[in-house]
């Protein structure tokens, strides 16, 4: 009986080991995929903005700084960034 009750404390701290280390390996992935679709809609931002704005002049470029803003901030970077463009074109 003794024997049972040691494996099964065994078997328990081995399934929250296993639980344990998936957590601290998916951890990185995770932020690694929320990075990259907060990229993806900067870019998508940054599109938009581009093909609306054309007509009036306004163009944003399209790199790594003006993508991380847009798709940290969202909408408020977007702001940002053609705030910023026309006070320094102005």
């Amino acid at each position: 009986m003794e024997y049972n009750v040691q494996l099964l404390f065994a078997a328990l701290f081995l399934v929250f080991l296993v639980y344990l280390t998936g957590r601290i390996l998916l951890k990185p992935l995770r932020l690694l995929f929320k990075l990259m679709y907060n990229s993806l809609i900067g870019l998508i931002l940054l599109w938009a903005a581009n093909l609306l704005g054309g007509g009036l002049g306004l163009y944003l470029p399209v790199n790594w700084v003006t993508v991380a803003i847009a798709g940290f901030l969202g909408i408020p970077g977007l702001i940002f960034l053609i705030l910023m463009y026309v006070l320094m074109s102005g």
